[in-house]
């Protein structure tokens, strides 16, 4: 899909972020980072308490593949020119857009309205085959 296909297609499922603090490009690529970076660690520590044989690898800085057992995948991945998380997994394909704070990080699914992290939480356990607590630091 083309950039501009891309921004036309967001610019038709806006979320309402109308209690979100606006962010600038250099914000949002402060924030995923972080965000990836906490997402990893907790997935490793859930793979160390569980035993979930995940193999978590970052790519390119923007990207996160998490394997699982089955040879399952859910790809978290960065889209800097929109200002969204995209996330693949067996259940689908989910778009996230800024929706918080800074002392209240939020990123919802523009379709659903659902919260990434508990999507997160319900994809990895999906695919794990056992329920798995995702808690950010």
């Amino acid at each position: 899909m083309s950039l501009k296909r891309m921004i036309e297609y967001s610019m038709q499922h806006q979320v309402n972020t109308a209690a979100a603090e606006p962010i600038d490009d250099k914000q949002f690529h402060q924030l995923v980072s972080q965000l990836l970076h906490s997402l990893e660690i907790a997935l490793e520590a859930a793979d160390d308490h569980l035993d979930l044989d995940l193999d978590v690898e970052r790519q390119g800085g923007n990207v996160i593949n998490i394997r699982f057992r089955d040879r399952s995948v859910i790809v978290i991945n960065s889209q800097p020119p929109l200002h969204e998380i995209w996330v693949a997994a067996k259940a689908g394909g989910f778009h996230y857009r800024w929706a918080g704070t800074s002392t209240s990080p939020l990123w919802v699914d523009y379709k659903t309205g659902r919260e990434l992290l508990s999507d997160l939480t319900q994809f990895v356990s999906a695919q794990a085959g056992q329920p798995v607590a995702l808690g950010l630091h």
